[in-house]
């Protein structure tokens, strides 16, 4: 698992080699820099001070003191050079992984989507993101210095005095097995506030989401109690590991402090006849003191180093499973559709299990309009979910102008087939964007396409008319204005193919009645696929498919269903005379 998340980390890094080595190089530096610095003042102690004399040959203490203040600002210097460069690889890394993730999230299939809640690919794109960058902005950059440090540092202590080096060192093996086993129970203790996390933020945005529905049934105080309880199991779990974050640096500090007690006795009680000038014992303690300041840094460091290899894992989860990634560029490019539609024998399950279809077979023609009718269940937006094929059949064949539609490029596809939902979606732009979809569409048509849906009415009465800027999610229309606007961008975009799933059902009966002509004039172009409940709005189409727990029972028109006494008639008698009773 670790060799798994570091070949991750390498994969997601690589782009970034180049700059990381600038990295290095700056850091080299500025680790000599920092060597010099106190070894300055060890030569003025020992040289200068302790034996009464201000100058020595043609060097003054003076111009050591000037080039003491020059290394330290080329250290300020170089570190803030060294600061902008990680924060700009930290960034970057930032930018890809959320165009990465969200590429990833626009070209998976359906089934992803089904698998996958909206709120935790939320959370991969803004939080997991996030928390790898300081990976790079607060790691990478520190620990490549630190290492480099740690390993000039003991180079410098052993060229000076090896003894007394080798009896400060005796605190290390105490802080190596200190740091192994609190970085295991840290690890464990990350990975499972994390998965809170996730989930914690997966309940609010779906909470926020539903906010309406909550309302509606008054589950507020439902809702309330679980996000306490979701967000008490975080905190507990973020209790935890704050204990062992604080424990690692103070004992680092204790340890730190038992190794510069060690060498002050070392060196007055002349331990194994260690001998020292008081300029090495300066400079000894200033080194212990720099030797422990990036142990320390690694240490603060490894909740982010944790929290992002966790991070870099779910992120990688996602886009490793290659197998739900929709091939947009093979197939068959075919530019327009005459609309011939044939199931040969079809059989789909969502499971590999239960089937939902069963040996599925019928043709419809070029502008033939026909609709799927039958008890919620029995198969009808399957049959339009495969035509668009976010789903693949399991067994037979499915044809769209005699073209098998796995060989059919997807863009060709779906550009050729529109589908008009029961609650479409409406972004948080304006109308004509809406509409457009970002594609290459004038205005005019945008126009001629709300007043052949009769969306205009209620457009033009807007400020800015289709200037119009929408709430989120099209919160400030009706159910009935969004499914106009609907309309006007299917017709907008005029697809070869139409299928309405219970397209009017959320339109008022005056609206319905002027749609219906603009869809009926659509009708004898397009080929055109109708599911609805409501059996009234599909009499006048020229075949009907009438299903029943994933089988067609019955098929013909409206006429000829009705003589036949069969399903159909029952349902269509049914709906009759539940009418009549809601009109009593």
């Amino acid at each position: 698992m670790k060799n798994k998340t570091l070949l991750r980390t390498y994969k997601m890094s690589k782009s970034h080699i180049k700059t990381i080595m600038l990295v290095v190089v700056v850091s080299l530096v500025i680790t000599a820099l920092e060597l010099i610095n106190p070894y300055l003042i060890k030569i003025v102690i020992d040289d200068y001070i302790s034996v009464g004399i201000y100058e020595k040959g043609k060097i003054t203490v003076q111009m050591i003191g000037m080039a003491y203040l020059f290394i330290a600002a080329m250290i300020c210097i170089l570190d803030f050079i060294n600061s902008c460069i990680t924060e700009y690889v930290g960034q970057k890394v930032v930018f890809d992984l959320r165009n990465k993730l969200f590429k990833y999230t626009q070209y998976a299939n359906t089934t992803f989507h089904d698998k996958t809640p909206t709120g935790k690919l939320f959370v991969r794109i803004a939080n997991d993101a996030e928390d790898i960058s300081a990976l790079f902005k607060d790691v990478i950059s520190t620990i490549i210095k630190d290492v480099i440090i740690i390993i000039a540092i003991i180079s410098m202590m052993l060229y000076l005095n090896v003894k007394l080096s080798l009896i400060s060192f005796v605190v290390i093996p105490f802080i190596v097995v200190t740091s192994y086993f609190i970085t295991r129970a840290l690890n464990k203790a990350y990975t499972h506030s994390k998965s809170i996390r996730t989930r914690l933020n997966t309940f609010l945005a779906e909470s926020i989401y539903g906010i309406k529905l909550i309302k509606i049934f008054n589950r507020q105080i439902e809702k309330q109690h679980e996000c306490e309880k979701t967000s008490k199991e975080f905190f507990n779990s973020r209790k935890i590991t704050g204990i062992y974050e604080g424990l690692l640096p103070a004992i680092i500090d204790v340890l730190q402090d038992v190794a510069i007690i060690i060498i002050v006795g070392a060196c007055v009680n002349k331990w194994f006849s260690i001998e020292s000038d008081v300029g090495l014992i300066y400079i000894f303690i200033i080194y212990i003191k720099k030797l422990f300041e990036p142990i320390t840094r690694i240490m603060d460091n490894i909740e982010v180093v944790q929290d992002s290899f966790v991070s870099i894992n779910k992120i990688y989860d996602i886009l490793e499973k290659e197998e739900y990634v929709e091939d947009l560029d093979t197939g068959k490019y075919v530019c327009e559709f005459k609309g011939k539609i044939e199931f040969k024998n079809v059989w789909f399950s969502y499971d590999k299990e239960n089937y939902v279809l069963k040996d599925i077979s019928f043709t419809i023609h070029p502008h033939e309009s026909v609709a799927l009718v039958g008890k919620t269940g029995s198969g009808k937006t399957t049959i339009t979910n495969l035509i668009n094929r976010f789903y693949d059949i399991d067994k037979g064949k499915i044809l769209i102008d005699g073209i098998n539609i796995k060989d059919i490029n997807l863009k060709c596809l779906r550009k050729n087939v529109g589908v008009i939902l029961q609650d479409p979606y409406i972004f948080a732009r304006n109308i004509k964007d809406n509409i457009k979809l970002n594609a290459d569409i004038s205005d005019k048509v945008v126009e001629s396409s709300l007043k052949l849906s009769s969306a205009n009415n209620f457009i033009n009465k807007l400020p800015g008319k289709f200037e119009y800027i929408a709430s989120q999610r099209g919160e400030s229309f009706s159910v009935g204005e969004k499914q106009l606007i609907a309309f006007s961008r299917i017709f907008a975009h005029n697809p070869s193919i139409f299928i309405l799933d219970e397209a009017t059902a959320n339109i008022d009966t005056n609206t319905e009645r002027v749609i219906q002509k603009s869809v009926d004039i659509i009708s004898k172009e397009k080929t055109s696929v109708f599911i609805a409940h409501r059996l009234s709005t599909i009499v006048n189409v020229d075949k009907i498919f009438v299903l029943n727990q994933g089988r067609i029972i019955e098929s013909g028109n409206h006429n000829q269903l009705l003589k036949s006494n069969g399903y159909y008639s029952s349902l269509y008698n049914s709906y009759y005379t539940t009418l009549a009773k809601l009109d009593k």
